[in-house]
This record gives structure tokens, C-alpha cells and sequence, in this order.
């Protein structure tokens, strides 16, 4: 029986079997040497040559000690340049307070010459209105036009925001025109009412203060409600002369009245009307006086 001939065991050309790590050579490289080749000699060179462990050179200290000599030097030269130019600073921002104290000090003297001027403009305007027509119709038409001051029977309507209620994002049937809705007291709500009482029977109204007349403008100005381009606060107080046994109730039957006490159930818009025995009502601070000429019938007209 003859056996199968071996391969001749040649173990010199046999291939070394690889390393289980060989696949991580940079790896091994780094674990086998972990420290570099150039760190490794200088430090053997200082062992041998008996330095290793010795505080630094003369001139290491000597470097150190003149940069830490230029730091302060800097240091000490931005300190005192920083003293030496604060009394300039101190000078030029007194100056400038200076400055802007006599600006205002003009100004505050320009708006009272202003008023002054206003005022007079005012008075004239008055004393115009009086005259026309002279006697009881010269009285009606300084009433009419908010010139003169008035007072008598009447109600008094107090209107205030809800409770808790601030400007913000919303949608509703009350937005329109950037309005969020909320329980903020608008500038067509004050139209409405201040409409709803002249049509009730008013004779004269104010708000807050201020007489309205034909020619008074109610807007807005972001939240804020103005009345002839001057700013109202809450609670709004809304002064109206007239019969005060028909005045309210004839408001709170009307389209108008109706509208505010919506506005109470579904926004929370707090009022109150009551009847008022004397009401007193300043005069318009501002009046546009217009002259209107009765036409001449033509000749030949029926």
C-alpha cells in the first residue's frame, strides 16, 4: 500500500502568520512607542548630561522677568493716560447735560407760549360765537359749538375695560383694522356711545374731561383712545346734559345702548349709568369757527 507523497516541509519559505493587531498598525505604533524618538534623545542627552531636573537657564528667568516688566509697564501706561483723559470726558458729558438742559428749557418755553397762543385764539373764538346772532341765539350757538362752559341735569356714563384684559393676538367679530379681541375698550365703542347719546336727547357731552363738539374726532392710536388728538385713560367718564328722567333710559333702549351692554356680556366691558341732578361741562379747549352765508333768492323765483 503506498502512502501519499508529502509536500516537502520547506519552512523557510512558509509565510509568518500575521498579527491578530496587524489590521491596527498606527494603533501599535502608538502603544509600542509612546513616547517620540526626539522627546526619547533629548532626554537621554540631558541624563547624560546631568541637567535633567535642574530649574530653567539664566536666560529663561531673564526672558520672563522682562515680559513681566513690559505687561506692567503697559498696564501703568493705559491706568494713567485712562486718568489723565477722564476730566475731558467728565467736561464733554457735563456739556453735553448742559446742552440738552437749555434744549428743553426752550422747548417747555415755546409749548407755553404755545398754550398762551392757543388760548387766545381760543377766547376770541368764543367771544366771536356769542355775537352771532346776539341775544338766546347767540347763546344756542356758543352751546352748540362747545364755546361756552354748561351745566344742568344729565347722566353719567362710566365705561372701563375688563378685568385682566391686556393687548394680544386674537380673532373675533370685534377685530378689524389691527384689533385684537379682548376686553379693551375701543375708539368706535366710545363713537357709539357718544352717538347714541346725542341721539338720545344730549345737549352737550364730554369725556374725561373734554367737551366733544360737531367737529371732534374720536380715534386710536395703537390702545390708546384720543379725543382730538389727546390721549384718554381708563375708566372713561362720559358726561352728558340733558333731560336725565328720558336721557338714560332712552340710551339704554337704543342700537347704541344695546351694543355696550353686548359688549358687557361677551367681553366683560364694565359700565354704569346713573342720573346726575347737576352736571357741569367745561368748554371746548380748541373751536374751528366757519362762517355760513344764507343765498339770496333770485330774482323771478317762484
Amino acid at each position: 500500500m503506498c502512502g501519499m507523497s508529502q509536500p516537502p516541509n520547506n519552512r523557510s519559505s512558509a509565510t509568518p502568520p500575521a498579527r491578530p493587531d496587524a489590521s491596527m498598525s498606527l494603533l501599535t505604533h502608538v502603544m509600542d512607542h509612546g513616547l517620540d524618538e526626539g522627546y526619547a534623545q533629548a532626554t537621554a542627552q540631558r541624563r547624560a548630561d546631568g541637567t535633567a531636573g535642574l530649574p530653567r537657564t539664566l536666560k529663561a528667568k531673564l526672558g520672563l522677568a522682562a515680559g513681566l516688566v513690559i505687561a506692567a509697564m503697559v498696564v501703568t501706561l493705559g491706568a494713567a493716560q485712562a486718568r489723565v483723559s477722564a476730566p475731558v470726558l467728565a467736561k464733554e458729558r457735563q456739556e453735553l447735560i448742559d446742552r440738552v438742559k437749555r434744549a428743553d428749557e426752550h422747548a417747555d418755553g415755546v409749548e407755553r407760549d404755545i398754550e398762551r397762543l392757543r388760548g387766545t385764539v381760543a377766547d376770541r373764538q368764543r367771544a366771536a360765537l356769542k355775537q352771532q346772532g346776539g341775544g338766546d341765539e347767540g347763546q344756542l350757538v356758543g352751546l352748540l359749538s362747545g364755546a361756552t362752559e354748561v351745566r344742568g341735569p344729565g347722566v353719567k356714563l362710566v365705561v372701563d375695560d375688563a378685568k385682566g384684559s391686556s393687548s394680544g393676538g386674537g380673532g373675533g367679530p370685534r377685530e378689524s383694522a389691527g384689533f385684537s379681541d379682548t376686553g379693551r375698550v375701543r375708539d368706535r365703542d366710545m363713537q357709539r356711545i357718544v352717538n347714541g347719546l346725542w341721539q338720545s336727547g344730549a345737549e352737550a357731552v364730554s369725556i374725561n374731561g373734554q367737551r366733544l363738539t360737531a367737529l371732534s374726532a374720536i380715534r386710536a392710536a395703537g390702545d390708546a383712545i384720543l379725543v382730538d388728538n389727546k390721549p384718554l385713560v381708563p375708566p372713561y367718564e362720559v358726561l352728558a346734559i340733558g333731560d336725565k328722567k328720558r336721557l338714560g333710559p332712552t340710551f339704554q333702549n337704543s342700537a347704541d345702548g344695546q351694543y355696550l351692554h353686548v359688549l358687557q356680556e361677551s367681553y366683560g366691558i364694565r359700565y354704569g349709568l346713573t342720573a346726575e341732578n347737576d352736571v357741569r361741562l367745561p368748554a371746548a379747549a380748541s373751536l374751528t369757527v366757519r362762517t355760513a352765508t344764507a343765498e339770496e333768492p333770485k330774482k323771478g323765483a317762484s
